[in-house]
């Protein structure tokens, strides 16, 4: 069973930055994809960020410019750093890991997440 373990969240000011962590508790098995995503206070949950094997990456319109995803994979963990923090960006990232198969071309929000992280809460204060 895969157990994804985010770390990495606080409270920051505005125009700060942050790097959120992701480890992934399976080495034997890669997803396919994997991703961060986030939940603001009232909002639905949205994509931020996703590396699909091979390392392609894509991003949502709020983040590409100022959030980057990357991963280790000998230390089998996945990374957001966050830039040019803004109160917008208040709110629960979760990371994110598809596993049922390669279904991760299409948008974020459609990826068909088989694990997700606790979740780590980022505050953003203006």
């Amino acid at each position: 069973q895969r157990h994804l373990v985010e770390s990495g969240g606080g409270s920051v000011q505005a125009g700060g930055s942050l790097r959120l962590s992701c480890t992934d508790s399976r080495y034997d098995d890669s997803p396919y994809c994997m991703g961060w995503f986030r939940q603001r206070p009232g909002k639905e949950r949205e994509g931020v960020a996703g590396i699909l094997l091979g390392g392609f990456t894509k991003y949502a319109n709020f983040a590409e410019g100022r959030f980057t995803i990357s991963q280790d994979n000998a230390k089998n963990t996945l990374y957001l750093e966050m830039n040019s923090l803004n109160a917008e960006d208040t709110a629960m990232y979760y990371c994110a890991a598809v596993t049922g198969g390669p279904y991760c071309a299409g948008d974020l929000g459609s990826w068909p997440v088989g694990v997700w992280g606790q979740g780590t809460q980022v505050t953003v204060s203006s």
